[in-house]
């Protein structure tokens, strides 16, 4: 037996919104309310020119700027201090690193001479 006090449900009460879909849906009817401008249509749009989105986009040089203010200054770093720029900016590994220049080595010559040469064999061996 049904309890007392408690019948059946008036139809139509709160039928559409139990559902899974009852969040979207009002989301969808809400949408649809709103004023928003139409993206089928074409109005209100502006045309853009091809050519002057081509010459914004188009790099630009610099080297006539460039080079007057590389010019303007006449300060020349150091030697030291440069060297040690350029290190800094090398990488560590070893292939980023120069080679290393070895000293020429001048040929070993001698201090004698032919004549002192000479000299010592005779007093050393006693040849006239």
């Amino acid at each position: 037996l049904p309890a007392a006090g408690q019948g059946k449900a008036p139809p139509g009460g709160r039928r559409g919104r139990d559902g899974p879909g009852a969040a979207g849906a009002a989301r969808r009817r809400k949408r649809a309310l709103e004023p928003g401008r139409n993206k089928a249509t074409i109005k209100g749009r502006v045309v853009k020119s091809a050519i002057e989105e081509y010459h914004k986009k188009k790099p630009v040089d610099h080297l006539r700027e460039n080079l007057r203010y590389m010019l303007k200054g006449r300060l020349v770093a150091d030697k030291a201090i440069t060297e040690k720029v350029l290190a800094q900016n090398r990488g560590r590994k070893s292939k980023d690193q120069p080679p290393e220049k070895a000293e020429k080595k001048k040929p070993e010559g001698t201090v004698f001479t032919e004549e002192d040469f000479r000299k010592f064999e005779r007093e050393y061996f006693g040849i006239p």
